[in-house]
């Protein structure tokens, strides 16, 4: 090789690592970038932690960290329950009964919030509706369906109850509807009702106001008196309702499910269905409507349930 040929060569050779170092560069800038770019999005960044990043660690050693760590978890979770369950068994039971009474208090004011009598519960087809037996409170066994008669009171210009039969609840506007029957303890039927709206009931037969008008539903429905009882015949079970709830257009008062008339077990001859509330205010056998100002006892309100009782 010339000495011409020698040189020219060993240029080459300086362009072609000179370019190698370019590459090398560029490429320990890009991966600086894109860890730079995956720091700013880290968790402990963004909420300006601390962070003590430990020497990068074997498969066996992680998993050995990870193993303390979830006993650790397990051991300091455990503890703190056993804790809170201790500490709440050994509250007085006054302290506890208000603890609950304020949480179904603000449950149920948010429910009141967002409750608009334009928001209806899903419709199923008529043949998925099935049927459930449960509940026998008020049911009593001696009962005659030949004598019974529904008693209305706190009805405007009436100083005694209102007594009508089931073809004057049969006489109002006729609705059908079938919706999800949910029960507190935590299971679901979907049945089909056929029966009169309480809306067209109160309509009908004017119960008293705040200001002594006559009652208006569809326009004034806060001049109607704020609150509803309901019992059984025999009294042995009683529900309280709020107004505006009860005047939900899927809350009627029903003599049918699933086509046929109501069974003895189901409140035969007249029992409460809605789409808004729980079982538990339900009222199978309805004997008594009563229209007050005064919040109503409830029969398991009484007993440490929730007295709106609305999902």
């Amino acid at each position: 090789m010339s000495e011409q040929e020698k040189k020219s060569t060993e240029i080459e050779s300086e362009i072609l690592l000179e370019k190698v170092r370019e590459i090398e560069a560029a490429k320990e800038k890009a991966e600086h970038s894109d860890a730079q770019n995956l720091d700013r999005d880290n968790t402990a960044v963004i909420l300006n932690e601390k962070r003590d990043l430990s020497e990068p660690l074997s498969d066996d050693e992680a998993k050995s960290e990870m193993s303390k760590r979830s006993r650790r978890g397990f051991l300091i979770g455990g503890a703190t329950a056993l804790v809170g369950i201790f500490g709440w068994r050994l509250l007085p039971d006054e302290t506890k009964q208000n603890l609950l009474r304020r949480t179904f208090e603000f449950n149920e004011r948010v429910s009141q919030v967002f409750y608009r009598p334009q928001r209806l519960a899903p419709e199923f087809p008529p043949e998925l509706a099935g049927a459930r037996v449960n509940g026998a409170e008020g049911l009593s066994g001696d009962f005659n369906l030949a004598d019974w008669r529904l008693r209305v009171g706190g009805l405007m210009n009436r100083n005694e109850d209102l007594i009508l039969t089931l073809d004057d609840i049969k006489a109002l506007p006729r609705v059908e509807m079938t919706t999800e029957l949910k029960c507190i303890e935590g299971w679901s039927v979907i049945c089909n009702w056929t029966g009169a709206r309480f809306s067209d009931f109160i309509a009908k037969y004017q119960p008293k106001t705040r200001s002594g008008s006559a009652p208006d539903v569809n326009n004034q429905p806060e001049n109607l008196l704020p609150y509803v009882s309901l019992a059984t015949p025999d009294e042995a079970y009683y529900v309280g309702w709020d107004m505006p709830s009860i005047l939900h257009p899927q809350t009627l008062l029903a003599y049918k499910m699933n086509g046929q008339p109501l069974t003895m077990e189901h409140g035969a001859p007249l029992r409460l269905a809605t789409a808004t509330k729980y079982g538990i205010k339900q009222i199978k056998r309805i004997g008594r409507i009563e229209f007050t100002d005064e919040r109503p006892a409830d029969y398991w309100a009484e007993r440490g349930y929730d007295w709106y009782s609305g999902h």
